[in-house]
């Protein structure tokens, strides 16, 4: 994504090797209370090297995704502290539905943060020619779901045929974001 997103409290951008990265994507992804809520199920990165691994494999695949796709970090305007990520991604069977995921560090939960990324990361990913994205979310995720419906998104039904789990499946299309 170039240039990238701004909002009044928030950088979306491309996450890059840096140590800094590095260390704000662990402080991220290796948090259980993070990873328990990933579909597919993912376990806590487990220490800086597993992390830089990562990190180093989204930023090689990056440029080779095809716009909207892709997968940023959250970084905090006020004191460039990353406090979170986000991903487009293609649903399985991966021709046709894109998803939309957030993450948030547990200190950042509560600020609306994931909804405010997401609002301005779906403006731009609607610039291309999509149609809808989707977000998934087990059913007791109460913190997931009312993002969703912060975001604009609208319940559409319960599926199993993602992920191999039953999930609540929200939808948005480009009319229903918020002004």
């Amino acid at each position: 994504m170039q240039p990238p997103l701004t909002t009044d409290r928030l950088i979306v951008r491309d996450w890059t090797t840096s140590d800094a990265d590095v260390q704000a994507a662990l402080a991220l992804y290796g948090r259980p209370e993070v990873t328990e809520w990933l579909t597919p199920v993912v376990s806590s990165v487990a220490d800086l090297a597993a992390m830089r691994a990562v990190v180093h494999s989204w930023t090689e695949s990056q440029p080779n995704l095809i716009p909207p796709t892709g997968r940023w970090a959250m970084q905090r305007r006020s004191d460039d502290v990353v406090v979170g990520g986000l991903v487009l991604r293609m649903l399985p069977p991966y021709d046709h539905d894109l998803e939309l995921t957030w993450q948030l560090r547990p200190e950042a939960w509560g600020f609306g943060y994931a909804t405010e990324a997401a609002i301005a990361l779906l403006r731009w990913a609607f610039s291309y020619d999509i149609d809808a994205v989707f977000a998934l979310t087990r059913p007791d995720n109460a913190r997931a779901i009312s993002t969703a419906q912060r975001i604009g998104m609208e319940w559409v039904g319960e599926t199993t045929k993602y992920y191999d789990t039953a999930l609540q499946v929200y939808r948005i299309r480009q009319g229903d974001l918020p002004d």
